[in-house]
């Protein structure tokens, strides 16, 4: 049996959290590759060390720097962690072996000894269990991970619909992985890429400015909408499956179901057409 947390969902049924490592990894994406017509809707969390610099210089708008900060750190940077929660468009999850679930994968090539990150960051990191000495001997070789996602069928494919909030910097980790190259130089390539390689996306945070009274973080949000979490706060995992749950909750309540956010499809928040905001930089914990 795989390791991962266990809990009950409010039907009653168990879920796993399946934990993917190295030793496990090709193992659970034929899993992955089995189930995603099936479950076309991906919510995504990554977890990576926070924000840790900021562009200096003359900017022609607030636009331009806020992609340059995300770039800087995002190519200074290493990915953590990565959560992915597949449901069908009512939200119904996969089972295997009698287990509804869903994936975190653990990297391996950030060192506390050796990286630059935000000490807040980590320290949020370490309390919610995430062990880094187990990650640098267990964890999954990133470029390993990108030829497996290349090939899964959940990217560069225009059935998919990836669902995530407050979202820019968790693309780019996955775009530098699925490039093997630096983020690119401006916005407008950024948004090309992204549109290649996740045709479909869909940033809750966005979805919120058409909400009434809608703020916060993803907890908040979940909380107001009475969407149970299951697991712990900055796991990547949990929280790709709270995030899940509380778009299908926010798509019945205020857009009528899925079909009806589809107008809403592409923009991530504070980045392109919605740059106009100037609190949107995330840090791995912006969900509180």
């Amino acid at each position: 049996m795989v390791e991962g947390l266990v809990g009950i969902t409010s039907t009653g049924e168990t879920l796993r959290v399946r934990e993917v490592w190295s030793e496990n990894l090709d193992a659970e994406f034929e899993l992955i590759r089995n189930v995603v017509e099936e479950f076309p809707y991906i919510a995504m969390d990554t977890e990576f060390p926070g924000v840790v610099a900021r562009p200096i210089g003359n900017f022609k708008n607030s636009r331009e720097y806020h992609y340059k900060a995300l770039k800087m750190n995002v190519d200074m940077l290493k990915l953590i962690q990565l959560g992915l929660t597949f449901t069908d468009a009512k939200g119904n999850l996969p089972r295997w072996q009698g287990e509804l679930c869903v994936w975190q994968f653990n990297f391996r090539g950030f060192r506390l000894t050796e990286d630059v990150y935000a000490q807040d960051s980590i320290e949020l990191l370490k309390q919610s269990g995430i062990d880094f000495h187990v990650n640098e001997h267990r964890g999954i070789d990133v470029q390993r991970f990108g030829e497996l996602l290349m090939c899964s069928g959940i990217v560069l494919n225009e059935d998919i619909h990836w669902i995530t909030f407050h979202s820019g910097y968790d693309f780019g980790y996955l775009l530098k992985i699925l490039t093997c190259l630096p983020l690119p130089a401006s916005e407008a390539e950024f948004f090309a890429l992204l549109n290649i390689y996740f045709p479909n996306v869909y940033d809750i945070k966005y979805l919120m400015k058409f909400c009434d009274n809608l703020h916060g973080g993803l907890n908040k949000l979940a909380e107001t909408l009475d969407v149970q979490r299951i697991g712990p706060q900055h796991q990547a995992g949990s929280d790709s499956l709270l995030t899940s749950f509380t778009f299908i909750k926010l798509s019945d309540k205020y857009f009528s179901g899925i079909s009806g956010v589809s107008k809403h499809r592409g923009i991530l928040y504070g980045l392109g057409v919605d740059s106009t905001q100037s609190d949107w930089i995330k840090t791995d914990n912006s969900n509180c």
